[in-house]
């Protein structure tokens, strides 16, 4: 799971600890983020191997890397710049990591016989209004210019999720705050 430490990814990670999963590997840039979810799944799911590697999706020798020495069969790419503001505010950053990012992962899982690939998307990414879900667009593009070649066997889907209750770029938080002031 890239981006394992974020609130969408940490929760995929769950949900795949829970159902069976024989080992499962949490890849995130944000070390306590990492820690905190790695922690949190020892403790309460000691039968699966949990694995962290920190590393961020746009250095592509380290995701090849991890993807063919830890021999992974499914990637959820979780690993994502979401919150609208900041992402308007650092418009390259969000595209080098959302674009980019999701390109060198795709490539990588490509590269070292991934089975399947499934990105995780935004509602914003339908018709986008801004940088962000301009930048998730383009990422949703790229996997489907990929899933097009026959000579390529990788199984490629994507989710897009709208307003995640809970998730770190939720605006529900916001709307709560805003309400009790």
């Amino acid at each position: 799971v890239t981006g394992a430490g974020g609130s969408i990814g940490s929760e995929i990670s769950r949900q795949i600890a829970t159902i069976g999963a024989r080992r499962l590997i949490l890849l995130d840039s944000n070390e306590y983020a990492l820690y905190r979810i790695k922690s949190e799944l020892e403790r309460n799911l000691n039968q699966v191997e949990v694995i962290s590697v920190i590393g961020n999706v746009i250095n592509k020798k380290r995701i090849l890397d991890v993807f063919k020495t830890l021999e992974v069969d499914t990637i959820f790419h979780a690993a994502a710049y979401k919150h609208v503001p900041l992402v308007e505010e650092n418009p390259f950053e969000g595209f080098f990591n959302n674009v980019i990012g999701t390109k060198i992962c795709i490539e990588a899982a490509i590269d070292s016989g991934v089975e399947t690939f499934v990105l995780i998307s935004t509602d914003k990414a339908v018709r986008p209004t801004n940088i962000m879900g301009a930048t998730k667009r383009l990422a949703e593009m790229i996997l489907q210019s990929y899933s097009t070649d026959p000579q390529i066997k990788l199984k490629m889907t994507m989710v897009r999720f709208g307003n995640v209750l809970g998730s770190s770029g939720s605006a529900i938080p916001l709307f709560q705050q805003q309400i009790k002031d």
